[in-house]
């Protein structure tokens, strides 16, 4: 059994005992003839910057602060872009401008650095939270590139060897890459989505060689946030019960490690794989990871985006 296993079965026993959020599987094979798998790719996280140092240090640094949607609506963003694009994209121009991300560099990092970096007000709102949270991750990575590659990203990377089960493993030693939560009658639910998209993004920024390669990638699930929940529940694939919705539609905040927050999550990645398989059943192969990809970017679509989806405060989507 590898963790990409017990993710797997922890998630189907959530959908199995769920009570917020189910999976309509009729509408889930009529979506699976439909999904056009060719959607544009819309990610600055997974274009290469620079040397193969420069570069996994960009994915991972970027990966470790990959999280905030719930704070989103309080950001101050770039025209025309969400709060994601809004962070890639100062953290590219940072790298432009400045030079590679270093380990001693995240470690000498500051709130005030970050509300610079992410052109945030600093006011003892939810932005400044994020931007605390932020600053406190970067620590984190700075103390775990220096345990596990003396400082160097790629070399840390490297310990690996190739596998993206034992990467998800050593990124699990952070606090806000231990994406584990408590459900009711099923124990812990395993979802690791920000260890996960780490394994993908160096996947691809590299093109499956290098530090980009992973024997295993085919393994990883999708990466359970609120944006793929958000279109399966748009196509009809997931369901919501009322009070989710109401609560959804008055843009309330879902308590991260609540029941509901956990279905929506892990019903998602279970949605997908059950997504997987009638793909590969019409003779289409496509890996989890890629899927989700393909299903993230959809989210971009004026249709998705004119339904409120979940937003919850956290530090793990």
């Amino acid at each position: 059994m590898t963790v990409f296993d017990d993710i797997r079965s922890s998630c189907a026993a959530v959908a199995e005992a769920a009570t917020h959020v189910t999976i309509d599987t009729d509408r889930l094979a009529a979506f699976a003839s439909e999904i056009d798998l060719a959607v544009e790719k819309n990610d600055p996280g997974q274009d290469r910057m620079g040397s193969e140092e420069s570069a996994t240090a960009f994915v991972i640094a970027l990966d470790a602060i990959n999280f905030g949607s719930g704070y989103f609506s309080y950001l101050h963003k770039r025209p025309g872009m969400s709060g994601y694009h809004t962070i890639a994209t100062s953290l590219r121009d940072l790298v432009a401008d400045t030079g590679a991300l270093t380990a001693d560099r995240l470690a000498a990092w500051t709130i005030d650095d970050a509300a610079a970096t992410f052109d945030q007000v600093l006011d003892d709102g939810p932005a400044h939270e994020l931007m605390e949270l932020f600053t406190q991750a970067w620590t984190d990575l700075a103390g775990w590139a220096e345990r596990h590659g003396a400082g160097s990203f790629a070399a840390a990377v490297a310990k690996a060897e190739g596998s993206s089960a034992t990467l998800v493993e050593m990124l699990d030693e952070m606090p806000f890459f231990h994406d584990v939560h408590a459900y009711r009658g099923v124990g812990d639910v395993l979802l690791y989505k920000r260890a996960q998209i780490v394994v993908q993004d160096l996947h691809v920024t590299f093109g499956g060689v290098g530090p980009g390669r992973f024997e295993d990638r085919t393994e990883l699930t999708m990466f359970p946030d609120n944006l793929v929940p958000h279109v399966l529940r748009v196509e009809g694939v997931l369901e919501f019960d009322e009070e989710l919705v109401a609560r959804i539609d008055a843009v309330e905040d879902i308590d991260s490690g609540s029941p509901a927050e956990i279905e929506i999550r892990a019903c998602g990645l279970h949605a997908v794989e059950l997504l997987r398989r009638e793909l590969d059943a019409a003779g289409t192969r496509i890996a989890a990871g890629d899927l989700d990809n393909v299903l993230w970017n959809l989210g971009a679509q004026p249709q998705y985006k004119a339904v409120p989806r979940h937003r919850t405060r956290c530090v793990f989507y």
